[in-house]
């Protein structure tokens, strides 16, 4: 059985025992967090619409953490212009331990 769920502006397709890095959230380590927003739950026939109404997916927070750097680098040629910026988002790491279906 398989669920896919929103979060953070994006889509995952998960299944139970699964661990995905999606964006910031309010959790502690080692806490429990809901996914409310269940786009699709599938297995033998899958369901979507108001059949996913009341559905859920439960998971773990394993770790809240940052990525690698990446590089920003504006240049306007001729000009002497160059500015060199870094960015590191943060993510969640939660294992997906129960679809509520």
């Amino acid at each position: 059985m398989y669920a896919i769920i929103a979060t953070g502006g994006k889509q995952y397709k998960v299944s139970e025992g699964d661990v995905i890095r999606v964006e910031k959230l309010d959790a502690e380590q080692d806490s429990t967090v809901t996914f409310d927003q269940v786009l699709a739950i599938g297995g033998e026939k899958l369901a979507v619409g108001n059949d996913v109404a009341n559905a859920s997916v439960s998971g773990k927070v394993l770790e809240q953490g940052r990525g690698k750097k990446v590089i920003v680098y504006h240049y306007k040629r001729k000009t002497g212009y160059h500015k060199k910026n870094g960015h590191r988002q943060a993510y969640t790491k939660v294992q997906i331990e129960k679809i509520n279906a």
